[in-house]
């Protein structure tokens, strides 16, 4: 946004409220992009803007048998197995949702913390958000702190798991932050805890039903003994499973163990609506759609001001005062406007928000027409997807899901004009739909509804001039086309991670924990040239020999454009041809550069200091005299 504020020939403080205006350029009033306005929408989903917190607490056995070695190669035992889960864990949040909170607390201790006073339940790091000192703990713990366990800490096998999972449930009921999803994962390698007291059974069993009923998900981490089988039905069965569940026994925990321990670096979106908008099929039938990004680019967190003292976060006021007085200016004292033709015309707020309004946020159905004519050529942003709605609109289900059906079976795609808020200009939509996909465990991978598509306007085609090379001949075609069955390989767009903020990462982490190095990464995006020349070198050297002329080297780049100086040379050159009061008058200087408008400032000696362009421009308007 280009702002100045400037002083009207002849005002006085008395008409000031008249006379000071806010300048900005229609182009950034958000004519030119109105797509990027949307996020800042009095409708936007609340959800969304204020974002909700999960919560996760480790509960961790901490009996004997938990600390005897479990892996005979590198003497790990389920203790340290858990306390990197937990490690691991806590890393990952901080990058992927470093607002979510998680615990660690143990069960089956000798000494006890917790504010119920509940013997054997010791908490060992409270609900909280991920910081560099809970992982700098929980390391420690794992690699030196469980050898002085039983003289810190202590074992017992006196322990109420009723009374450990009541110390969670109450630690996610005083949390002083909302906490929306909720889980506990018990690490435990004994499968009857309380063998031969039915009366703890029960009462596990009856606090494992009230966290159910009250939104907290229990969720079992076994770990087996050498030589012996964790038997899901002895006691937990009952914990983890209703009546009516037929499983019997508990996945193998090495899937979800690896998980836990695997460490990655990307941010966590929550899988939430961007907006709920209507979907209009004609007058008196309207739709509930909730309208969702599948994909988003990402980028590194924004830096954040500290005081300097005390590293707190600092909060930025900004106020804007009249250049002669020193007055604070209110916003009802500030006004937008347009220079056209050499004048300037000025608007009320009231008037620029209604040249930006055009209709009510929605869908409005067009058309249809055939799959054939939306090409792939047609991308001018990051598609979205929709899917129904119900709490707005009952019935959208049913409706949505026979025109999805209907836009399937006969290859007939909706059009669809699209305003996605109050002041946003509408966009043409192309609806492709998609139908939903499960696998062998009727599991949904694809979800059913309809890919947004925006649609380009006719400005957004431009002629391409292509330079002329040499065509290729069969033999060079055929070749080709055996090398690329050679290098072919199942492509998933997971298995590249961005290495720009996979450096990122690793560095704030070394900082934050004080190493002395980052961790090494390894760049999946480049070429893997030894298993490449393994798969494919004799074709590689075949259609080198085949394509490039003798001496011909790939490496080397081929110089083009202009350089530096030369560039330089031709601004100048440009600006001594440009008649800067003509142009003025014609009101065009808001089409140049600020460094133009400096270097125009310079030449016609105007004597300023202002910096912003709008400033320059006026000061330019004053010079030659027009108002």
């Amino acid at each position: 946004m280009i702002t100045a504020f400037i002083d009207l020939p002849g005002a006085t403080p008395n008409n000031r409220r008249s006379c000071k205006y806010k300048l900005q350029e229609m182009a950034d009033w958000g004519f030119a992009k109105f797509e990027d306005d949307d996020e800042n929408e009095e409708d936007f989903d609340p959800q969304l803007r204020w974002g909700v917190k999960d919560g996760l607490i480790f509960l961790i056995d901490c009996t004997k048998p938990m600390f005897d070695s479990s892996d005979e190669e590198s003497g790990e035992s389920h203790f340290q197995l858990c306390m990197r889960c937990a490690k691991t864990t806590l890393q990952n949040k901080i990058i992927s949702s470093d607002k979510d909170l998680m615990g660690v607390v143990f069960f089956g201790t000798e000494k006890f913390e917790n504010p119920s006073e509940f013997k054997h339940i010791y908490i060992y790091q409270k609900l909280d958000q991920p910081g560099a000192e809970r992982i700098l703990d929980l390391e420690e713990m794992m690699e030196d702190g469980y050898k002085s366990f039983s003289k810190d800490f202590g074992h017992s096998t006196n322990f109420s798991l009723s009374e450990a999972l009541w110390t969670c449930a109450n630690m996610f009921a005083t949390s002083p932050q909302k906490v929306n999803y909720k889980r506990i994962l018990l690490f435990t390698n004994n499968d009857n805890p309380h063998a031969g007291n039915g009366n703890l059974q029960r009462q596990a069993r009856t606090k494992a039903s009230d966290l159910n009923e009250t939104g907290i998900d229990l969720e079992l981490m076994h770990l087996q003994q050498p030589g012996e089988d964790f038997e899901v039905s002895k006691f937990y069965k009952d914990l983890l499973y209703t009546a009516d569940d037929e499983l019997t026994d508990l996945p193998d925990p090495s899937e979800r163990l690896e998980e836990l321990l695997s460490r990655v670096r990307s941010k966590d979106h929550k899988k939430r609506a961007n907006r709920h908008i209507p979907l209009c099929l004609g007058p008196g039938l309207d739709l509930g759609v909730g309208v969702y990004n599948l994909v988003r680019r990402l980028r590194p967190p924004y830096p954040v001001k500290l005081c300097k003292k005390t590293n707190d976060e600092l909060k930025s006021h900004s106020k804007t005062y009249l250049t002669d007085t020193g007055e604070v200016l209110m916003p009802q004292d500030l006004k937008k406007a347009q220079y056209y033709g050499g004048k300037r015309i000025c608007f009320e707020n009231d008037e620029v928000a209604e040249m930006k309004r055009f209709e009510k946020p929605g869908f409005y159905l067009m058309g249809f027409k055939p799959a054939n004519r939306i090409k792939r050529h047609h991308h001018v942003r990051p598609s979205s997807f929709i899917y129904p709605d119900e709490s707005n609109i009952i019935g959208s289900t049913t409706c949505f899901t026979a025109l999805m059906k209907e836009s399937l079976e006969s290859s007939m795609y909706p059009i669809c004009k699209h305003i996605n808020g109050k002041n946003v200009a509408p966009r043409f939509v192309a609806l492709i739909p998609q139908e939903e996909v499960l696998d062998e465990n009727k599991v949904q991978i694809t979800p059913p509804g309809f890919h947004v598509i925006v649609l380009p306007f006719a400005d957004d085609f431009r002629k391409v001039k292509l330079e002329p090379t040499p065509k290729a001949n069969s033999d060079q075609i055929a070749k080709a086309k055996e090398l690329i069955k050679k290098l072919q390989f199942p492509f998933t767009s997971e298995s590249f991670e961005n290495p720009v903020l996979q450096n990122y990462w690793r560095n704030v982490e070394a900082l934050a924990l004080d190493r002395d190095a980052p961790e090494e990464m390894n760049d999946y995006t480049l070429p893997n040239e030894k298993q490449m020349d393994k798969r494919a070198g004799k074709l590689l050297t075949e259609f080198s020999d085949m394509v490039f002329p003798d001496g011909y080297d790939p490496t080397a780049r081929k110089k083009s454009g202009l350089s530096a100086d030369e560039k330089k040379a031709k601004a100048e050159e440009a600006l001594l041809l440009l008649d800067a009061q003509k142009e003025a008058k014609e009101g065009r200087l808001g089409k140049l550069t600020v460094a133009i408008l400096k270097e125009i400032v310079k030449r016609e000696k105007i004597t300023t200091t202002a910096s912003k362009k709008a400033d320059i421009i006026e000061a330019i308007n004053n010079h030659f005299g027009i108002s």
